[in-house]
């Protein structure tokens, strides 16, 4: 019999897709895991236990979250529900104000914000300016574009046959306008149209080629024209789709009816659109001409404005961007989802998008050696794990990209280029589903959704559950059994945790719970979902990594386990997951150990390498109590 001792010092590459698991030539092969559930990969290459995730309150609806900065000490949580959107600051609700969103609108949600305002758009509502004024108060309005009593400088289009004219009936004051084709609909009531320069409003409408307009200034003449545009955002051609800041200019990006058009503000004034005769800070206005018209999914202020499509990715350059010297290249074809606005994250440099396709979390990274850019898979290795993305957030102290999916489930990718360190991770939460994520403050914060009910959250390191609720008595007051004010975890199985004990399948009723007499009656009670995190090792290869041991018998002779910091070890090495009692003190039940643990296993196997379960050990462990592993070293026999 050959012994072979088969170090793991990192899991730097995550969960393998099943399909790799025959590659053990792999250098990803040996970093990697069959299963990595509930924890996080740290930067240095550990597996720890997640957070668990504190409720903050149950929600009244689905929403949709938006963090908001004004700087790192003023930070904000902005809940976008039906028609209104929540305040919260440190986890706590502190106003809200209404809004053009509804619950339909979620899904193609964008926004940007620059200092106290925040720009929020969607190609079917009308766009919204949210400001924090000095006083911590919130104010919400509508845009309102640079106006004169003669102009209004918005964007204009002409819509429709270039080759139509309009013949005014006269030159000034309210006219009937005639069109050669049909133009008009009776949407277009109140908005605003240019005839040869001149702007009105129009204030009836016939039919499709007969509409009344009150001029604002009088006409040249009143001869058939096909100088003629009317507003480019409006209820009849909607309203733009993504929206952001560059070079002091805010920058729009595509509408419901101009999908693949870039609208860019005059410098210094953002909400004025005046094309004017071309100078170096006056508006510029163009369509991505290419071979497909693709529709603008996101735009993104890096160190070029990129342009992101649901065919391509483009980068409009210009130093500064002027009307005479702006340049738009194609730089790769891989498309965005049109369907669902996942924000775009910058990483280092690195501006990551979720892919077309809905399995792939692209990086859009410029390459300094060809000044172009390249969209690497950062989920090549976990294919299995991204299901059409919906959301994502990058929380930065933890280099962690959190993307959730339309399946419910959250995937966490590990993300430090420096360190070669690419590694994901799946997260659940107890019948529930993730359905909104954001980064405000150093929290993450969570939407879940149970049941047709709707939870927020925050991921807490000092919480062992999810949906996790504390409570305590009052001083002097005596321990009970009874706990009420659980109303938001109202007709759920819940877990207690106290002084050591677990205790499962606590149902709350009327917001209440009574505790078994396991526990009894205490002063302080831990309550909550339970989870377990699972790490389960690859099928075993020979020690370079040149082939699987599939065709052999193979034995674990032991496992030496590196924890850091752990209060819990639940362990399979062949005969089934059993505790493994740490060598810590017996009177300190909170007492972490940092060591390594070495076990000792029996029994041979042969083949069966397709398995989840096909791994020398597996790990899995439901306690609300931290867990760190950093490495594993497996000595094993081979018998051919």
């Amino acid at each position: 019999m050959a012994r072979r001792v088969l170090e793991k010092n990192t899991f730097s590459t995550g969960e393998l897709a099943p399909e790799l698991w025959g590659r053990s030539d792999l250098s990803a092969y040996a970093n990697g895991a069959a299963r990595l559930r509930n924890v996080f990969i740290e930067p240095s290459g550990g597996v720890r236990r997640r957070p668990g995730i504190r409720l903050i309150d149950e929600l009244p609806e689905p929403a949709r979250l938006i963090q908001f900065e004004f700087n790192t000490e003023q930070t904000y949580l902005l809940g976008f529900g039906e028609k209104r959107a929540l305040v919260f600051e440190d986890g706590v609700e502190t106003i809200w104000f209404e809004t053009t969103f509804g619950v339909e609108h979620h899904d193609l949600l964008n926004w940007t914000q620059s200092a106290d305002t925040l720009l929020v758009v969607h190609p079917d509502a009308k766009p919204v300016r949210i400001t924090r004024t000095g006083d911590g108060t919130w104010q919400t309005s509508l845009w309102a574009w640079r106006e004169t009593n003669l102009r209004t400088s918005q964007p204009y289009y002409k819509f429709g046959d270039p080759a139509a004219t309009l013949t005014p009936s006269g030159t000034s004051g309210t006219v009937t306008v005639t069109a050669s084709m049909d133009v008009f609909v009776p949407g277009h009531v109140g908005t605003l149209w240019r005839i040869q320069g001149i702007e009105g409003e129009i204030k009836s409408v016939a039919n499709g080629r007969s509409a009344t307009i009150a001029l604002k200034q009088a006409l040249p003449n009143a001869n058939a024209t096909v100088d003629f545009v009317e507003q480019a955002f409006s209820d009849v051609r909607g309203w733009p789709r993504s929206v952001t800041f560059h070079q002091d200019r805010m920058i729009i990006g595509g509408s419901r009816d101009l999908p693949n058009r870039l609208w860019m503000s005059k410098s210094g004034d953002l909400f004025n659109f005046e094309l004017g005769e071309g100078l170096d800070d006056e508006a510029i206005e163009f369509a991505l001409l290419a071979d497909q018209v693709n529709a603008i999914t996101g735009i993104f202020a890096g160190r070029h404005l990129q342009v992101f499509t649901s065919g391509s990715e483009w980068m409009v350059t210009g130093d500064p961007l002027t009307p005479a010297n702006v340049q738009v290249t194609r730089q790769t074809r891989i498309g965005s989802q049109s369907d669902r606005t996942v924000p775009l994250v910058n990483v280092d440099g690195a501006t990551l998008f979720a892919g077309r396709s809905g399995r792939e979390i692209r990086e859009f990274l410029f390459a300094d050696a060809e000044q172009a850019y390249g969209s690497a898979d950062l989920a090549l290795l976990s294919r299995h794990l991204i299901h059409h993305p919906i959301d994502q957030a990058f929380d930065p102290d933890r280099r962690l990209l959190h993307v959730v999916m339309r399946d419910g489930s959250l995937a966490t990718l590990t993300l430090y280029r420096s360190e070669a360190i690419t590694a994901w991770s799946a997260q659940s939460v107890a019948g529930c589903a993730f359905r909104s994520i954001s980064v405000s403050g150093g929290d993450v914060y969570v939407v879940l959704e149970r049941d047709g009910r709707y939870f927020l959250g925050v991921f807490d390191p000092a919480c062992g559950f999810d949906l996790y609720r504390r409570q305590a008595v009052a001083e002097g007051e005596a321990p009970r059994r009874h706990w009420g004010n659980l109303d938001a975890l109202d007709g759920l199985d819940v877990s207690v945790w106290h002084d050591g004990v677990l205790a499962d399948d606590i149902r709350v009723a009327g917001g209440t719970i009574t505790l078994p007499e396991s526990i009894g009656a205490v002063p302080e009670i831990e309550v909550g979902l339970p989870f377990t995190h699972e790490i389960y090792a690859l099928p075993p290869a020979a020690s370079d990594g040149s082939r699987p041991h599939g065709g052999n018998a193979v034995r674990l002779v032991s496992v030496t386990l590196r924890l850091q910091e752990t209060g819990q070890l639940r362990v399979d090495t062949g005969r089934g997951l059993r505790d493994v009692a740490l060598p810590v003190s017996a009177d300190d039940k909170d007492a972490l150990y940092s060591g390594d643990i070495t076990l000792r296993a029996l029994g041979w196997r042969r083949g069966s390498g397709g398995t989840v379960k096909s791994g020398l050990w597996r790990i899995a462990g439901d306690l609300p109590r931290p867990f760190l592993l950093l490495g594993a070293a497996s000595e094993m026999g081979v018998n051919d």
